[in-house]
């Protein structure tokens, strides 16, 4: 395959933007419209939670675990693609430059008003501002069950990683938690593990670790899901910001498997982790195989 032409100058020669000041206004041009992967409902909610609920926040702790377990280069390239509205970019930045993509209109201002790294306009699979293997790692956080053509994205990608790269991907599991909440963020599918397993090897990756995550609240979810479904009650699609202390309590108690996730594979959860490299670069050691799950 030929190798692709370089839109955005190599890793380490890109200077953050600044954040907005206050009282400035965004500006977007573009000579392309943009689009949206997610009702707009929901970057609004996304904006306005990221950086307290504790979902986000518990998520952000354990996957700031799983990627220091990741052997990275001291000045690691990385590249968070779908950034939504930002809420990942000041972890990421713990492990390297960080830079971005994202395709919303909405969500691309508010990404680049944190002034953490280079937010570009772009969308998978087919519009990457990104030449070829100019990352260490890719976070890929909640959106391959956006896309029509996962696995043209995740091929995408791999072209943009070096060949000692890595990725981190998650994405919601079982597609029987189907629910208002899936479909108000435009979800085209939730992923049983064999799903996903088959769609990282078919697009060309090696896997290192595989696990579930979101695994102690998971019995609560789920039965809250399905009794909503047997007794037909009607979901609220809405993510609405819990009593302070709730979210403080589930908060701790979704991050606390970031103690487990680096030594065990949990055998289910309400979200799935995989952190693969490049079947080309095969050779290397694996940071953790985790058994098989459905």
């Amino acid at each position: 395959m030929a190798p692709l032409r370089g839109l955005v100058p190599p890793c380490g020669r890109l200077v953050p933007p600044k954040p907005l000041g206050q009282g400035q206004a965004f500006s977007l041009t573009s000579s392309q419209p943009l689009g949206t992967t997610m009702d707009p409902k929901a970057y609004e909610q996304m904006a306005g939670l990221e950086d307290r609920h504790w979902w986000f926040v518990g998520r952000r702790q354990i996957l700031s675990r799983v990627i220091a377990g990741i052997p990275l280069p001291p000045s690691a390239c990385i590249l968070e693609a779908g950034c939504g509205s930002g809420g990942n970019l000041e972890m990421l930045s713990q492990f390297g430059q960080v830079w971005a993509m994202e395709r919303s209109e909405i969500a691309l201002p508010l990404a680049r008003a944190r002034g953490i790294a280079i937010v570009e306009e772009g969308e998978l699979p087919h519009r990457i501002p990104f030449g070829s293997q100019q990352f260490d790692l890719i976070a890929l956080l909640d959106v391959l069950e956006h896309l029509d053509e996962d696995t043209a994205a995740l091929e995408a990608l791999i072209q943009r990683l070096k060949p000692s790269g890595y990725m981190v991907i998650t994405v919601p599991a079982y597609p029987w938690l189907w629910s208002a909440h899936d479909e108000l963020n435009h979800h085209k599918r939730r992923y049983t593990a064999a799903q996903l397993l088959s769609l990282l090897k078919s697009a060309g990756l090696q896997i290192h670790t595989f696990t579930f995550f979101n695994s102690f609240l998971f019995p609560l979810a789920a039965g809250i899901r399905l009794a909503q479904k047997i007794l037909r009650l009607r979901e609220s699609p809405d993510l609405k910001m819990p009593p302070l202390w709730l979210n403080q309590l589930l908060a701790e108690i979704f991050a606390a498997e970031a103690y487990l996730i680096p030594k065990f594979s949990l055998p289910f959860g309400l979200s799935l982790l995989a952190v693969a490299s490049p079947i080309a670069a095969a050779g290397r050691s694996p940071l953790k195989i985790a058994p098989l799950g459905n």
